[in-house]
């Protein structure tokens, strides 16, 4: 039986090319230029050997739950090859989602162990309750107070050989929260099958090849790229606030290393975007890029095409923590052909699906879907829900466990086996080139008296005009609707937060100019609410999607306020 672990993918490019570096991390300045600590594939294997094999020595077994929180960077990668080769499953929490979700995300996984830096150690000794079943530590960083080895302890001991668990399709590998954008954050079950497919449709689909150096915008994307045989550059950012990246050290990392491909969410791209326009510098060598995380807005790829290689291309791949990659489209589709019809409110093209990739629109329900044959499956043109299934595609949630009844639908097939389908809570239609076109998120629909309106298409009006950065749609209750209809309402963040502040002119026409455009579209003709906020609540993974809920709590506060 051939082993399916996922870190034997690293063991293999450390036989083929041993001295090619593998992680970059950024260090500090000498002399005003940046220095840098690299890792190269060997380095690289024998270090997460070192990892494992320590691991296995504190008594950590196959399929036990380590918590790894540790900052990106060359420590992070080993200790995520390490951990994978042990046959430990590790949890993955986003530390942006705030100090009281990541504590609730650890409770709700119930850790065996953790992998951190000190301060984490520190601070679950503190709250042991929470975390009963935790008994094995591995720090990175210094220890205190408490036992088990160090990274650097570990580093030090003879090399123990090759240290590989074997696992099959089946075994789990990781839990990988979800932002909880649209609910609490949820853990989902990756198993190596996941993490193979993901390697291997990605690779494919890009034409990324072992050799290319890439800047990887997200943590998990060290991964992916030690896994294709690319170097991994980290950048020095924040990852968990991606809005608040500095473009100087994004360039800084691309030239000091020629870096020719990046993965990044569009939140980066903007600001990387605007600050090379301000001051006439470019990304020449950068050929291909990767946005995801949300929609990414025409006047970014546009300005982005203008900065990277005459032959460069974006793609912005489309998918959810517990189904990726799921379709994929090019810029240059997107600006030659389909955002055309997105400012009309035909929604987002999102693109073609992956070739592992099988997907259905069915009939929108807030009700669970036990099997394949209770869904309805609609004909193209006809907005629903999208389902999809294929290798990638995770079958449950491990913590909130409820969610599995209204996410996931079963599929009896002719061998006897089971088939899972994943609702990724998105709304859209098909198109007669078999593209799927996003039209929001389910829970983001607004049920009116005159009908349904759905987030994107109906955003996508008022945002063409100059003075708005973004909209955004909400429903509020209004006394005297029917059960279960809400009052629309937009709310309008504009470019120039100052224009907030002249209620006598500059607003009352953007104002006016505003109910132009709605009344002109018979999409938001019937939305006579506006109201405008300053800076919209983003989501904490990628900065980029828009927190409806938290605006549909403050409309209907300022709706009340405004009737009083």
């Amino acid at each position: 039986m051939s082993n399916s672990n996922v870190a034997c993918r690293l063991a293999n490019f450390a036989k083929t090319q041993p001295d090619q570096i593998a992680v970059v991390e950024p260090l500090g300045y000498k002399a005003g230029k940046r220095q840098y600590k690299t890792m190269t594939f060997r380095e690289l294997d024998e270090d997460s050997d070192r990892v494992a094999a320590g691991l296995k020595k504190m008594g950590v077994q196959k399929g036990m739950r380590m918590a790894l929180l540790v900052k990106p960077g060359i420590d992070f990668v080993s200790c995520v090859f390490g951990l994978l080769k042990s046959g430990a499953v590790m949890i993955l929490i986003d530390p942006g989602m705030g100090g009281a979700n990541l504590l609730q995300c650890l409770e709700d996984a119930d850790p065996d162990g953790f992998v951190a830096i000190s301060k984490v150690q520190a601070l679950w000794r503190f709250m042991r309750l929470r975390y009963p079943n935790a008994e094995y530590s591995l720090t990175v960083g210094r220890r205190w107070f408490w036992g088990g080895p160090t990274l650097e302890k570990l580093r030090k001991r003879p090399y123990p050989g090759p240290c590989i668990e074997e696992v099959t399709d089946d075994d789990p590998a990781a839990i990988i929260f979800t932002t909880g954008s649209t609910g609490a954050p949820k853990g989902v079950l990756y198993q190596h099958r996941t993490f193979n497919t993901q390697v291997d449709e990605i690779s494919r689909q890009y034409g990324i090849q072992p050799g290319q150096t890439d800047l990887p915008g997200f943590p998990m994307f060290g991964l992916f790229n030690c896994a294709m045989g690319s170097t991994a550059v980290i950048p020095d950012m924040d990852a968990s606030r991606p809005a608040a990246v500095d473009p100087r050290k994004i360039l800084e990392a691309v030239r000091d290393w020629n870096a020719t491909q990046s993965f990044a969410s569009p939140a980066v791209w903007k600001s990387v975007g605007a600050w090379c326009h301000a001051n006439g510098q470019k990304l020449e060598n950068v050929k291909m890029i990767l946005s995801a995380g949300a929609p990414v807005q025409e006047n970014v790829l546009r300005s982005i095409r203008e900065i990277i290689s005459p032959e460069g291309e974006i793609h912005t791949p489309y998918g959810a923590t517990e189904a990726l990659p799921v379709a994929t489209i090019s810029s240059t589709e997107i600006l030659n052909e389909t955002a055309a019809e997105s400012r009309k409110g035909a929604g987002v093209c999102v693109g073609r699906h992956f070739p592992s990739i099988e997907w259905k629109i069915i009939r929108i329900t807030d009700g669970p879907i036990p099997t394949l044959e209770d869904a309805e499956e609609l004909p193209a043109g006809e907005i629903g829900e999208l389902m999809v299934t294929g290798p990638q595609i995770t079958r449950e949630y491990v913590t909130r466990t409820e969610a599995n009844a209204l996410a996931k639908v079963h599929e009896k097939l002719p061998d006897g086996s089971d088939r899972v389908w994943h609702r990724m809570g998105d709304v859209g239609y098909f198109d007669e080139k078999g593209r799927f076109w996003f039209c929001g998120r389910k829970a983001h629909r607004v049920e009116t008296t005159s009908g349904t309106l759905f987030s994107v298409c109906c955003e996508a009006i008022f945002n063409q005009h100059p003075e708005v950065n973004r909209s955004a749609l909400v429903g509020i209750p209004e006394r005297g609707l029917p059960k279960g209809k809400l009052k629309p309402v937009i709310i309008i963040e504009p470019k120039n937060e100052e224009i907030l502040l002249d209620e006598n002119h500059s607003l009352l026409q953007l104002r006016t100019d505003l109910h132009i455009l709605r009344r002109e579209s018979p999409l938001t003709a019937s939305i006579e609410t506006i109201m405008f906020h300053p800076n919209f609540p983003v989501d904490i993974r990628h900065n980029a999607k828009i927190f409806r809920e938290k605006l549909a709590v403050w409309a209907a506060k300022n709706y009340s306020e405004m009737l009083q």
